[in-house]
């Protein structure tokens, strides 16, 4: 069974918007600094976006920052990236990904991820 599980993605035109949605199959994860990466074909895995336990703290890859917000759900135990004025380098696999003490990684846990394509 899946710890992690990442949903919403999609294909969407340029300035479009998607909400990616990360359901934690564990209520230990409700605790846990969450974070959502991303891998575009042909390149290495990147760092999108991170809030930690409690929600009070974000942080945001320059690329995304104004567009992405993370946020999270303690009761849903489910941790979202809401995404607008979407572009087509934003396309990638976005993974969502946990670990109990570190906000931006490295992560212990990892979802099998979900895939944006932006066209143009």
């Amino acid at each position: 069974q899946a710890l992690l599980v990442e949903s919403g993605g999609g294909l969407v035109q340029a300035g479009g918007s998607l909400r990616l949605s990360c359901a934690a199959s564990e209520r230990t994860f409700s605790d846990y600094p969450m974070g959502w990466l991303r891998q575009a074909p042909g390149k290495e895995r990147e760092f999108v976006a991170a809030i930690n336990w409690n929600g009070a703290n974000t942080y945001y890859a320059d690329s995304v920052k104004g567009r992405f917000t993370i946020s999270r759900d303690k009761a849903k135990n489910t941790v979202y990236l809401q995404m607008s004025s979407l572009t087509p380098a934003d396309t990638a696999v976005y993974y969502c990904a946990a670990d109990r003490f570190q906000v931006q990684g490295p992560y212990t846990y990892w979802g099998r991820g979900t895939q944006v394509t932006v066209s143009s």
